[in-house]
């Protein structure tokens, strides 16, 4: 039956896949670069209509395979129901600019030192679709390329995961939330789930005990089951199985210890999502245009891909414009406070950006963030400059520098998933842009 599932609703799980932290059609091969993958290049849905070779579209068309998802990540709405993040209806407040034409020039070395490149050119090692760098609160560098321009949005991928769990510490720091509570004791449809029994906290950080398996290359891995519940297409004739994510999630069973080891599980955010939800007695995305989007002096509207039920995807399902995920990230560099407005209290990125149990982390074998932790969706470095993350897959990245007071924001579509291949020429530009600005501004 699950392989039959998987089968039927297989253009959409190549969405969720590509959403979750590894996807089973990652690229061995060497893909073409970014310019002759650009989708402008390849002619992806140019036509009135478009020539069948070019079509990109609902129910057969694979369209989070490479070089496809390079259009893609910029039209999830015209392949998904959605719904939608406001901005309200205030005029945006635009960031002042201070360009710095060197930026691009400065170099670095890649993680196994072999190679020295500049900024700009990394930039097209990693497929980078849009590319933002705040200093002081001011643009320094910016840069669109593939699908995406300023009018445009991008999915963020598990940046949405960031996103939830700022909602989530807000409404902690607000007294809504109980970070030590069970989730049974605010979602009792879980009590008979591996997540009656954690924490809030542990859901948070993602050190569940959970029996699900990620394994993409398994036809009968819970992935395809969960992907199959949370597809918003109509469900095959036949279909017992459970529908949308909240029935889905109280399937999952438990395996292990709670607390014990971090385990990067993108149902634990569906979790997530759904307890702040219950507690704000707001839908997702209201919640979060009401706590956030609303008072960022946004640009743009976000929205949220959903299921066949309606629920906003948590674990993944954002897409937004550049700069206001550029305001997303001064605002949790200035600690809560935007445009001389104070968002949520001080407590709230404190708490975040004091990461997580290294020790607990360190159990998952991230080899590209050594010593670093998880944390309320966020990644933390524990680097020189303490600096932490938002990051999704195919890189997708909000960087905060609070030393170098920076922040960099990144839209890309990288071939492979994983960002374990693009961080050896990622987190070295960073920290090397990070270090310019100190020196020379």
């Amino acid at each position: 039956m699950q392989l039959r599932i998987g089968r039927v609703v297989y253009s959409t799980l190549w969405l969720l896949c590509a959403l979750c932290l590894s996807c089973a059609w990652a690229a061995k091969a060497v893909s073409p670069s970014a310019e002759l993958s650009d989708p402008r290049a390849l002619q992806w849905m140019i036509g009135s209509p478009p020539p069948v070779e070019k079509l990109i579209m609902q129910p057969q068309s694979n369209y989070f395979s490479f070089p496809k998802l390079r259009w893609t990540v910029c039209h999830l709405r015209e392949l998904l129901p959605t719904k939608q993040v406001s901005r309200g209806l205030g005029a945006p407040i635009v960031f002042d600019y201070e360009l710095d034409s060197k930026i691009g020039n400065v170099s670095f070395k890649t993680s196994d030192k072999k190679r020295e490149v500049t900024f700009e050119e990394s930039l097209l090692l990693n497929y980078t679709d849009g590319i933002l760098v705040l200093h002081k609160g001011k643009i320094v560098y910016e840069k669109y390329a593939g699908c995406l321009d300023e009018s445009s949005k991008h999915a963020a991928m598990s940046m949405t995961k960031s996103l939830v769990g700022l909602s989530a510490e807000i409404l902690i720091a607000e007294g809504l939330l109980e970070e030590t509570a069970k989730v049974s004791e605010i979602i009792p449809e879980l009590k008979g789930s591996a997540f009656g029994s954690a924490s809030v906290r542990q859901v948070m950080d993602m050190t569940t005990a959970l029996a699900y398996s990620e394994d993409y290359s398994d036809l009968n891995a819970d992935i395809w089951v969960y992907s199959a519940a949370a597809s918003p297409l109509p469900k095959p004739e036949g279909y017992k199985g459970p529908n949308g994510y909240y029935e889905y999630l109280q399937t999952v069973r438990q395996q292990g210890e709670h607390g014990y080891a971090f385990g990067y599980k993108t149902i634990n955010t569906d979790v997530l999502g759904w307890i702040i939800s219950r507690v704000a007695k707001q839908n997702l995305t209201t919640l979060l245009s009401q706590k956030i989007w609303r008072k960022l002096g946004a640009e743009q509207d976000a929205y949220m891909t959903i299921d066949g039920l309606g629920t906003p995807f948590a674990g993944g399902g954002l897409s937004a414009g550049l700069r206001d995920l550029g305001r997303i990230g001064q605002l949790m560099l200035n600690k809560g406070m935007l445009n001389g407005v104070r968002v949520f209290p001080e407590s709230v990125v404190n708490n975040i950006k004091k990461g997580g149990d290294k020790a607990v982390f360190d159990k998952a074998g991230f080899d590209s963030l050594k010593g670093g932790s998880y944390r309320s969706m966020w990644w933390v470095l524990h680097n020189k400059h303490h600096a932490y993350a938002a990051r999704g897959v195919h890189g997708q990245t909000i960087y905060i520098d609070p030393i170098a007071d920076m922040v960099i924001v990144r839209f890309a579509s990288f071939p492979e998933a994983k960002n374990s291949y693009s961080d050896p020429t990622s987190l070295p530009a960073y920290q090397a842009l990070a270090e310019y600005l100190l020196e020379t501004h």
